[in-house]
């Protein structure tokens, strides 16, 4: 029988109330508590708590803060990175960042999501004794590619894949994979054109 954790990461239906995933929240909540609250040129305290908070951190990466995420443990960040002011990552799945990738402030990234249709989304005659939530949540890995530059106050939804090399424009709403070397902006996100590689 698969953990709520293997259910989470597998894309299936689980229960966010399980106590192992409570545990890795509340780690979570803590460890970017200390982390908002250091000093912005002590880098070397500032890598030692992402170390802990994230499953990967390449070199050169600079978070600014306040930064905030779910679980931390989902999230792997590659080299030179930048990640700006108050940005979100609600990493219920996995959340993979490549290489030379800019996101500008505000920017938010989320895995976590619940069924549309009322019926699927709410737990029939829940009552507040029960161990599960009133609600069904599931979560879809996010991945963006190397070199990608994501604009200030994007919004970046589960199951999305950025392509290497691509440009999300300010503000957009990225409700479907981009594919490499293209420039996407709006609501929902569209490719308005392509670039060549490396350009």
């Amino acid at each position: 029988m698969k953990t709520e954790l293997e259910k989470c990461l597998a894309g299936e239906i689980f229960n966010t109330s399980d106590p192992e995933l409570q545990s890795l929240i509340h780690n979570a909540r803590a460890l970017t508590k200390t982390y908002n609250n250091t000093i912005s040129t002590d880098a070397q305290q500032r890598s030692a708590i992402l170390s802990k908070l994230f499953s990967a951190l390449g070199n050169n990466v600079n978070i600014d803060t306040p930064f905030y995420c779910d679980y931390g443990k989902h999230i792997s960040v590659g080299n030179n990175v930048i990640i700006n002011i108050n940005c979100t990552f609600v990493d219920c799945n996995r959340i993979e960042i490549g290489n030379n990738v800019l996101i500008a402030s505000n920017v938010q990234i989320y895995t976590a999501t619940h069924p549309v249709d009322m019926t699927e989304r709410l737990v029939e005659n829940w009552t507040p004794s029960d161990d599960i939530p009133y609600f069904r949540t599931y979560a879809l890995p996010v991945t963006i590619g190397d070199n990608v530059w994501i604009g200030g106050g994007a919004i970046i939804l589960p199951g999305v894949t950025i392509g290497k090399n691509s440009v999300i424009g300010a503000g957009s709403v990225v409700t479907k994979s981009i594919p490499d070397n293209s420039v996407a902006v709006g609501n929902p996100c569209r490719v308005i054109r392509s670039l060549k590689e490396g350009a």
